[in-house]
């Protein structure tokens, strides 16, 4: 049995994360373990993490169920010591194959003598998670439902739109300053 685990802060859940878990269910197969780790869990409400761990949880939750996908969700906190991360996030999301798409990651793993498996995912840039937030943050002050729906659609997979209309969390995003860069 293949474990999977992917690493993110999935701040919000995007496209880029939808393919990467798509992938890493593939290489798990039907019989196999895929693990979301939710970084950064403690943080919630700040520029960087407008989110909580429990809002990303149910969005992820909400996408996995749309497209039928198995998976169990861990919430990871953050120590910001490098060279203990992999140590101390194994504790919680496990042993497996990392699966990724982020090479810092992949190499602090790999160091940490982790098997890993890299997915390269088309359009890097636009999906950037920073670009994701301000876009929301832009379409925070559209009061037009079919509007955000529309514009976010490129970037965002529509179940997580929905949740974010549903929760009205899209405000979140537009709590924090006026500065371009949010990430």
């Amino acid at each position: 049995m293949t474990r999977c685990i992917v690493l993110g802060r999935f701040q919000p859940f995007h496209l880029g994360h939808a393919s990467l878990v798509k992938a890493a269910a593939e290489h798990a197969g039907n019989d196999g373990e895929l693990i979301l780790a939710i970084g950064s869990a403690q943080a919630e409400w700040e520029a960087r993490n407008p989110w909580t761990f429990a809002e990303r949880e149910a969005m992820i939750r909400s996408w996995a169920e749309a497209e039928n996908v198995a998976l169990e969700v861990v919430g990871i906190e953050d120590i910001n010591d490098p060279q203990n991360w992999v140590k101390h996030a194994t504790a919680i999301h496990g042993d497996g194959v990392l699966v990724t798409s982020d090479e810092p990651t992949a190499v602090l793993y790999e160091a940490s003598g982790w098997n890993v498996e890299r997915v390269d995912l088309s359009q890097r840039e636009a999906l950037e998670g920073w670009r994701v937030r301000q876009t929301i943050r832009m379409l925070s002050t559209v009061f037009e439902d079919d509007a955000a729906r529309e514009v976010l659609k490129t970037s965002v997979p529509q179940p997580i739109i929905e949740w974010l209309i549903e929760n009205d969390a899209m405000f979140r995003c537009s709590t924090f300053g006026t500065g371009v860069h949010a990430g």
